[in-house]
């Protein structure tokens, strides 16, 4: 309290004295026991006034000591189990936690870890990843502008996240734990397989796998890939003390469609402790996605060449230009591509009636629109001889496939005749037309729907310009025709529209997140954001069955699972209030990335230690441990001054007792009649 607070109360006292002698005690003819006591409550009543105009506040000086945090993280995953490390991290771990010098220097905090990071989880090593990683990620958020030191107990067998050497902040000083048996044993091991989920049929797609060798000799080991039993490709690999890395390389022939099942196995004479990582099952989807795509034409034009270069961009197409003189057979074909129609396109028009194979019409200058008139009903063309150029604006709405504006409006225009176009029946426009940039009401690129077949009309000639300038602007052609492509892809499926649709893969991996993500659409075809969606999941090996709802998603909804046995799955979507529904399969291949290994990582670990300035420490050498972070002077308490205020009388008890003193005082003068 200040100076000027104490003489201020002390004024206060003589003034409240004063007023309380004046008024009660000066005048007064005899001074009794009623004076003194009203004086007495008068000033009571002065002085609490003053005290709460004054407001004395007392200053409290304390010192705070902020411990160093000391974050012990311990590895949650199967593989500490698998190196059979879990009674040794566990007895490490209590005697950390439990050092009753650790606790006075340091505020411990513990963490375990797999591929998530927790706080307070008990180790039951579970968990199907190992994610260092998230660890740095985590402490980092945690201990912010902090110097403290952090002890890892781990084997260092990263299997998902970033490298975690460069991952920890700099004022983290890593102390690694090793966990598991250090001494080299011989182990041949599949480190890495990569292949294509997909591949198309009758073509050969590449597995590439990656073969790591531990130990000291100069070995030769057999590396094959098996089908059904049988292998289908086998080779020797050597290895030696230098060459302990193999990369392979390998072309497999996609001969049948649908999900192929294959086995990598690598192996040698030598018996080798840890078997399970010389195996590594994957599967590829074979696809059958060739399409046969006839463009008709009478004429010469460079749209010609633009558009089979476009759609033959994708391997899986086969474009073959045609006359309309020179058909023969139109069944084998998927598409048809009708380029400018005249008077001789009556007999393909008429041929297609009984095929109903779906057609993709570009009109211009030289097109016979009577003729079209009369061989479609989409749309109505009442067109002059005057021809015009005519730009293109995207479709915000549109909702048949998904399409990026690839600068449309930059592109060169379209030439037609000039005149109304009207939409007979319904459909949708991906492309306006404008001219001199307002909109004339015309679509450009418009497609068409009924039942299982699909129309599209490209209203203009010259796109073959729209090639080049995307060229121009992207320095390649691949923007424009993965636009054809998707035209293409949409015109030569026949599958119609869905209410419910249904994405997932043919197969996981064991221990991966398998996710199923689902779309509901209305009757308007418009995504349904209020669905109600449930699974049915049925194990086909062990006939267990599990139903599950699905959660909202980004733009639909999904379903999650997590741990499912390898094997075989059928699954049922449902909608509940439309009964729509979707029947899907999948399978979980037998792979536990925590089973791959024989050693803890040291060098690794040595790593992270040399990078974050701490020391790689062996289960015997916990002592040691204890004793260094004892002893590093960098580990000691901050102790911190601290001033605090408080007020000398709480306001609402001076404010009670000014109630009561007022209260009693206006009572006894009542009861005197002094009032």
């Amino acid at each position: 309290m200040t100076t000027s607070t104490i003489l201020l109360i002390l004024l206060s006292v003589i003034i409240s004295g004063a007023v309380a002698f004046y008024q009660y005690l000066f005048k007064a003819d005899n001074q009794n026991k009623t004076n003194w006591l009203l004086a007495f409550l008068r000033f009571i009543s002065v002085f609490s006034l003053l005290l709460l105009l004054i407001n004395p506040v007392i200053s409290r000086k304390s010192i705070e000591t902020n411990k160093i945090p000391l974050a012990i993280v311990a590895d949650n995953s199967r593989s500490i189990s698998e190196l059979k490390a879990n009674d040794v991290e566990k007895e490490v771990f209590e005697k950390l936690t439990s050092n009753s010098a650790l606790k006075e220097k340091f505020e411990i905090q513990t963490y375990t870890f797999d591929e998530e990071f927790f706080a307070g989880k008990p180790l039951d090593f579970k968990g199907n990843q190992s994610n260092i990683d998230n660890v740095a990620t985590n402490l980092k958020q945690l201990n912010k502008n902090t110097f403290y030191p952090v002890v890892l107990l781990t084997d260092g067998n990263q299997t998902i996240g970033n490298d975690y050497v460069y991952s920890f902040q700099e004022t983290a000083n890593v102390f690694p734990v090793v966990l598991g048996d250090t001494t080299t044993t011989f182990d041949l091991k599949i480190n890495q397989l990569n292949a294509n989920k997909y591949a198309f049929l009758k073509n050969k797609f590449p597995v590439e796998v990656f073969l790591q060798y531990n130990g000291s000799k100069a070995i030769s080991a057999n590396f094959s890939i098996e089908k059904n039993g049988k292998k289908i490709s086998s080779q020797a690999i050597n290895f030696d003390k230098k060459n302990k890395v193999q990369s392979v390389q390998i072309l497999l022939e996609a001969d049948r469609v649908g999900l192929q099942k294959y086995k990598a196995v690598i192996s040698s004479a030598t018996k080798e402790k840890n078997s399970y990582n010389n195996v590594k099952n994957f599967a590829v989807e074979v696809i059958d996605q060739r399409k046969e795509i006839a463009i008709i034409s009478d004429m010469s034009h460079p749209d010609l060449g633009a558009i089979k270069r476009a759609i033959e961009s994708n391997e899986q197409r086969k474009v073959t230009l045609l006359k309309t003189n020179t058909i023969s057979d139109l069944k084998k074909y998927n598409l048809l591509i009708l380029y400018q129609p005249t008077a001789s396109f009556r007999k393909v028009f008429e041929a297609n009636k009984n095929l109903r194979i779906n057609t993709f019409i570009i009109t211009g200058m030289s097109t016979d629109f009577n003729l079209l008139n009369q061989m479609q009903s989409d749309l109505e063309f009442k067109l002059t001889n005057k021809k015009e150029d005519f730009t293109s604006s995207l479709v915000t709405g549109f909702n048949l496939f998904s399409q990026n504006d690839i600068q449309f409006e930059q592109f060169p225009p379209l030439e037609n005749p000039f005149g109304k176009i009207t939409e007979k029946g319904s459909l949708n426009t991906l492309l306006t037309a404008k001219v001199n940039g307002i909109e004339v009401g015309n679509p450009i690129l418009t497609f068409s729907e009924k039942g299982n077949s699909r129309s599209a009309y490209l209203l203009g000639e010259n796109s073959w310009k729209w090639r080049m300038e995307s060229h121009v602007i992207n320095q390649s052609y691949e923007k424009y025709d993965q636009f054809i492509d998707k035209i293409i892809q949409y015109l030569s499926t026949n599958s119609a529209k869905k209410s419910l649709l249904v994405e997932h893969e043919s197969f996981y991996n064991s221990g991966e997140t398998i996710e199923i993500f689902a779309q509901y659409f209305n009757k308007s075809y418009e995504l349904e954001e209020n669905a109600n969606l449930s699974i049915n999941l049925t194990n086909k090996n062990t006939k267990s069955t599990k139903n599950y709802n699905f959660s909202k998603a980004n733009n639909g909804y999904q379903a999650i699972f997590e741990g499912l046995e390898p094997g075989n799955y059928a699954f049922q979507v449902k909608e509940s209030s439309s009964n729509a529904s979707y029947n899907g399969t999948f399978e979980v291949l037998d792979f536990d990335v925590e089973k791959q290994f024989v050693n803890p990582d040291v060098s690794k670990l040595q790593q992270l230690a040399n990078q974050n300035k701490g020391e790689v420490i062996y289960p015997n050498q916990i002592d040691k441990l204890i004793q260094k972070l004892l002893e590093k002077d960098t580990y000691l308490p901050v102790e911190k001054s601290l001033i605090k205020n408080s007020p000398l009388i709480d306001w609402i008890i001076l404010l009670i007792i000014l109630a009561v003193s007022l209260a009693t005082e206006w009572f006894v003068r009542k009861f005197n009649g002094l009032l």
